[in-house]
């Protein structure tokens, strides 16, 4: 193996260690970035709903296991800009009371050690780097914004505007979901985004969609100091003999071993392989997984509650952009149910090739026995809506290695705010338009519900921030309790989950993080 040292390497370049990386890479500082995957391939494919949804083109082959041991395929990509080449760009702060404990139906959400006011300057870092459209003062619970969104929101078409209004009448708040797409609305002609029917769940054939990979990773090899590797998969961390300092990155590269070391090292491999690179690098020193000795790391995994609703009606639904409204009427709660429920977005476009892929088994033959243009026919008269609410952390949902498998232990909790929630949308549903009948769709619309557990893109919780390093693997700055120069900057550090989407606050978390590193490093 060949020894090459940097004064920084980021594993990973999702919405973690994309982001880390730009905004390190003015430093001069030698950042070295690891990437499993290559970039993901421009292709035709890139729009293909049945080669997205169907047979998953942008998904690992890989196989994980369940609490029964059963295999399933994770619906995770490898690449650069990692999931976010395939997210909705659904971009939110978590709100206020998301940092303190909330009392939930069946729980308690934990405070998070850190305030709502320690990451509103980084929000509003992350909002414009990642170009997010939005209208301030729409959202009835929105934090405190020191600025507005940087773009204007994305607009209704009118079918949604039809149905948003009639969410009004109801005495419903509905808001223009905050977007993170490169938009230009007032001038079309030159906009990179083209408002195509092929956004969520897709990657953008024409890098409009603002990810990982298009607005952090590439800027960021503009700089000489930064080195990319892709194809470049991590195996096992090496640490000094006092297990103090990690003196070694061993990744796997055509085929053969290579070892890296740097100054610092972070981890950004997602939730789940974040924590399975500590576990794999154990050691004398770290006898139960690098960074361990609380026994927390792969523990409290979280990834919400999501219930996904085919809304059909009579009357066409002709947008062909739809994902723009949003609900958080029932974030907390009603007045007869003093608990949070959770956030109501309505999805990308329903197409006919997506159909097959989010169709319950059970309903499966009665599908098979529609042809084609019926699905298409089904499709352009749907709405979809995608209903999320908090998991609680629980130690028992955890990330852990059996042998070389990768064992996802999870059993949803809260459940009972949940279905509230989705038995009060039915209700928001018929009342808004008579002629319309939604349709349930269980947890795993991304990419299908057969196996519910496989739909991890909310994933959080795995290597929790803290102060006390018996019930946290990561302090304040991200960097672990039990090594000196080894950091997490992902969706790990979450202490809790919220009911919005996880991403932004990972982006902000990471320009923090990175705020740190550079006064560490000077």
């Amino acid at each position: 193996m060949t020894n090459t040292h940097y004064d920084i390497i980021i594993i990973g370049t999702g919405a973690g260690g994309g982001t880390l990386a730009y905004r390190l890479a003015p430093t001069g500082k030698r950042i070295l970035i690891l990437e499993r995957g290559g970039f993901l391939p421009r292709e035709k494919a890139n729009w293909n709903a049945k080669e997205v949804y169907q047979k998953e083109r942008y998904h690992t082959n890989e196989m994980w296991y369940n609490l029964e041991g059963k295999s399933f395929r994770p619906g995770v990509g490898y690449c650069v800009g990692g999931n976010t080449k395939v997210y909705g760009a659904a971009l939110l702060r978590m709100r206020e009371q998301d940092f303190d404990v909330v009392t939930h139906r069946e729980g308690v959400s934990p405070a998070w050690p850190l305030k709502y006011q320690d990451f509103e300057p980084y929000y509003t870092a992350a909002e414009k780097l990642y170009s997010v459209h939005g209208l301030q003062g729409e959202d009835p619970i929105e934090p405190p914004m020191s600025e507005g969104y940087p773009h204007p929101p994305v607009t209704h078409e009118p079918r949604m505007q039809e149905m948003s209004d009639g969410f009004q009448h109801q005495g419903l708040r509905p808001f223009h979901l905050p977007l993170g797409i490169k938009l230009d609305e007032t001038n079309p002609a030159f906009s990179p985004c083209i408002r195509c029917d092929t956004c969520d769940g897709f990657p953008c054939l024409v890098h409009a969609k603002a990810d990982a990979d298009v607005d952090a990773v590439r800027p960021a090899q503009q700089y000489a100091n930064v080195t990319l590797i892709t194809q470049a998969k991590a195996v096992r961390l090496h640490t000094s003999p006092s297990g103090r300092e990690v003196s070694g990155v061993e990744a796997e590269i055509e085929g053969n071993l290579q070892l890296f070391s740097g100054d610092v090292v972070v981890v950004s491999c997602g939730a789940i392989n974040s924590a399975l690179l500590l576990l794999r690098s154990a050691n004398d020193q770290h006898p139960n997984g690098l960074a361990n000795r609380s026994n927390q790391v792969g523990r409290n995994f979280m990834k919400h509650l999501a219930t996904a609703i085919l809304a059909l009606s009579s009357k066409l639904n002709s947008a062909v952009y739809q994902k723009t409204i949003a609900i958080n009427d029932f974030y907390w709660g009603e007045p007869d149910f003093p608990y949070p429920m959770g956030q109501i977005q309505n999805t990308g476009n329903v197409l006919g090739d997506m159909i097959p892929a989010e169709t319950p088994p059970a309903l499966m033959p009665l599908v098979n026995l529609v042809p084609g243009f019926g699905l298409e026919r089904i499709a352009s008269h749907s709405t979809g809506w995608w209903l999320q609410s908090e998991d609680l952390p629980d130690p028992n949902n955890r990330v852990r290695l059996m042998g070389d498998k990768v064992c996802l232990e999870y059993k949803s909790n809260n459940t009972k705010a949940h279905d509230r929630l989705v038995q009060r949308w039915l209700k928001v549903l018929h009342t808004s338009d008579h002629s319309m009948q939604p349709y349930i769709i269980p947890m795993g619309i991304y990419p299908r519900n057969s196996i519910p557990l496989q739909a991890v893109g909310h994933q959080c919780g795995t290597c929790r921030l803290g102060e006390d390093s018996a019930t946290s693997v990561l302090d304040l700055n991200c960097r672990t309790h039990d090594v000196d120069n080894l950091y997490v900057v992902d969706g790990s550090f979450f202490p809790s989950n919220s009911g919005v989407n996880p991403t932004l606050t990972i982006i902000a978390n990471a320009i923090r993080v990175a705020d740190h590193l550079k006064h560490r490093m000077k």
